[in-house]
């Protein structure tokens, strides 16, 4: 099990698949992560990703003319449980850090904590603005960029913290991933801004990339391709998600602002249930895992969203 992500990934063996997990909802025990996972972990997964979920912001009524603002916490616990999936399988785990609900003394003393428990490669994302306000808004004191993230994170491996007044800090040693958008950013103006953004995170010190869902592998081909004539040569994991319901007709497109392939859509659309839709999801995601392999992509990520059911198939069959 190597330390560091970026060392695998410099001189991969072969093709490798790799799992992002949601953290349990509130009130859910870990178990149900485990469930999930177990058959996952027989494809020897070189690292497992685990989400971070910011705040939500919630209104209750509590008397006919007055509803209280309540902060609430779906899913809390990404350290811990990063720590309890790396000791449990023995495996390489990257976290999600996040901008947006964190100010950056709390994402400073989230760092010291991974530090400690021995993970030292994180996913550094900006996350998803309040469902109630749509537009990102910065905590005060927090990063309002991704990479304001990464360069705090390169400050750590510098030995420099936020306490000026420390010295003789003992420098951390982490490895930074950033996201990347083959179909661009939701938010950004075109694909060449979005493109200068991700130059300037990997400038600042991130060593690898994983890649939003796509359904079109040329999308990922050509972005690789961008990347490299834009002079960014780290590592690009492909991820992939799996279409499994009607719903994920109108909800992927939305909520992660991709596009979906005329023939997936006709597919899904000739379904009668949600189980056909799956076995079209299966076979879809396949034969683009299938491709990616002949090109000899490092590893193929997988967005699995709670449920490992539709993965396990997928890589049965090409690995």
């Amino acid at each position: 099990m190597g330390e560091l992500l970026v060392d695998i990934l410099k001189s991969p063996e072969r093709t490798r698949v790799s799992f992002e997990l949601l953290p349990p909802l509130k009130g859910d025990t870990i178990e149900s992560l485990y469930k999930n996972l177990d058959p996952l972990m027989e494809f020897d997964p070189p690292y497992i990703n685990v989400t971070y979920h910011r705040e939500e912001v919630v209104y209750r009524n509590v008397s006919d003319h007055l509803m209280e603002r309540k902060t609430i916490w779906k899913r809390p616990g990404t350290v811990a449980i990063s720590a309890a999936i790396k000791y449990k399988y023995r495996v390489m785990v990257i976290p999600h850090m996040i901008c947006g609900g964190f100010t950056r003394e709390e994402t400073e003393n989230a760092l010291i904590d991974l530090n400690f428990l021995g993970i030292h490669n994180i996913l550094a994302l900006r996350g998803d603005p309040e469902i109630s306000t749509r537009v990102f808004i910065p905590e005060p004191g927090g990063h309002a960029h991704a990479v304001d993230l990464v360069r705090q994170i390169m400050n750590m491996n510098r030995g420099v913290y936020l306490d000026e007044e420390l010295k003789n800090a003992t420098p951390t040693r982490f490895s930074v991933g950033v996201a990347g958008y083959p179909e661009k950013h939701p938010e950004a103006p075109n694909r060449q801004s979005d493109m200068q953004y991700l130059k300037e995170k990997i400038d600042a010190g991130a060593e690898f990339i994983i890649t939003q869902m796509f359904f079109d592998n040329r999308k990922y081909f050509r972005f690789v391709d961008e990347c490299r004539e834009a002079g960014i040569q780290v590592p690009i994991i492909p991820g992939l998600k799996p279409v499994a319901t009607k719903k994920h007709l109108s909800y992927l497109p939305r909520a992660f602002g991709v596009d979906l392939p005329g023939d997936l859509v006709k597919a899904v659309e000739k379904c009668r249930s949600n189980e056909q839709v799956k076995q079209v999801g299966v076979e879809w995601a396949v034969q683009q895992c299938r491709e990616l392999k002949e090109h000899g992509v490092p590893v193929i990520h997988f967005f699995t969203m709670g449920r490992s059911d539709n993965i396990r198939k997928i890589v049965q069959a090409v690995f």
